[in-house]
């Protein structure tokens, strides 16, 4: 079984900042991409940044220049960086990782999700 667990979301006034992580466990062979994702109720669940084994990252245009995406591949730990955050960054944060448990059989795993709220 391999696992997810994410820590670090919170309440937060807009302008502030916050650092998401997510640490995977159990039966792993490599990770090769790992990310978060936020939803709120009624609406779909939204990439926010990604980050493969190489070191390449993507981003959603609402967070580019705010958020930093960034892993310890050692520690299958991924983070989330937010900084200037905004009312409408309010989600739930989910990790996702696509997660090697042999060499040549992947799962993808969600984690519990992580709560953050940024008042105005």
């Amino acid at each position: 079984q391999v696992q997810l667990v994410e820590s670090g979301g919170g309440l937060v006034q807009a302008g502030g900042s916050l650092r998401l992580s997510c640490a995977a466990s159990g039966s792993i062979f490599s990770i090769n991409r790992m990310g978060w994702y936020r939803q709120n109720p009624g609406k779909q669940r939204e990439m926010v940044a990604v980050i493969i084994s190489g070191g390449s990252t993507n981003y959603a245009d609402s967070v580019k220049g705010r958020f930093t995406i960034s892993r310890e591949n050692a520690k299958n730990t991924v983070y989330l960086q937010m900084n200037s955050l905004k009312p409408e960054d309010t989600a739930v944060y989910y990790c996702n990782g696509l997660v090697y448990k042999t060499a040549f059989s992947a799962v993808e795993v969600w984690g519990q999700g992580t709560l953050v709220t940024v008042s105005s």
